[in-house]
């Protein structure tokens, strides 16, 4: 388990995106088996409920931005939705969410930068564990607004430390000024039991 967490560390302490992806690609054989069972992440199932408790056509069209090794695809397709792409900077992941059957497409890309999406693509997009330390910043709100149909949603988490830091609320306050979206829910819940970590969880719908 010391490596397992060692290699959770350079995730979170990751300075460049070629650092994180080597990080994750080495993590990919055991992520699953470290975050939920020996580290008690819990934040797919928290955000895949709200989720469900408000988008209530399970024919949605879903974007599952840094869907990683599948977590929060599973959760979605025990709720009924079967609609799902997943997109995920490190190639290892996808081959392990790939595995798993749940998505109709799996494509690599980088939150950071443009994606190569059509606008108003996705009905929803959902987005687990990828707001945090070392990984994607609010910047990206721009780009999953794009791609997502007016009247569509957007669902998130934002690690608590992240959210401190990286100005999320001047993003997302500066974004519902603009009339680009409006705020559903927004809750403070658990992230990473076996560290105490907390997130923000938070739906929007994007402006028709």
């Amino acid at each position: 388990m010391a490596n397992r967490r060692e290699i959770h560390d350079r995730v979170l302490n990751a300075s460049t995106t070629e650092e994180l992806a080597k990080a994750y690609n080495e993590w990919a054989d055991n992520y699953d088996q470290d975050l939920i069972d020996e580290m008690g992440y819990v934040a797919p199932l928290i955000a895949t409920q709200l989720f469900s408790d408000n988008v209530e056509d399970r024919s949605t069209d879903i974007l599952d931005a840094g869907c990683g090794t599948g977590l929060v695809g599973e959760h979605l397709r025990r709720h009924g939705y079967k609609n799902i792409e997943g997109l995920d900077y490190s190639r290892a992941m996808l081959e392990k969410a790939g595995q798993k059957q749940i998505y109709r497409k799996l494509t690599q890309g980088d939150l950071t930068g443009s994606l190569d999406i059509a606008s108003n693509t996705f009905d929803a997009v959902i987005s687990v564990g990828t707001f945090t330390c070392g990984h994607v910043g609010p910047e990206a709100f721009d780009e999953l607004l794009r791609i997502v149909k007016p009247g569509g949603h957007i669902c998130f988490t934002v690690r608590d430390q992240a959210w401190e830091e990286d100005s999320y609320l001047d993003k997302i306050g500066a974004l519902q000024r603009n009339g680009a979206w409006t705020m559903l829910a927004e809750s403070t819940a658990e992230y990473i039991k076996s560290d105490g970590s907390n997130c923000r969880i938070c739906l929007y719908q994007v402006s028709s």
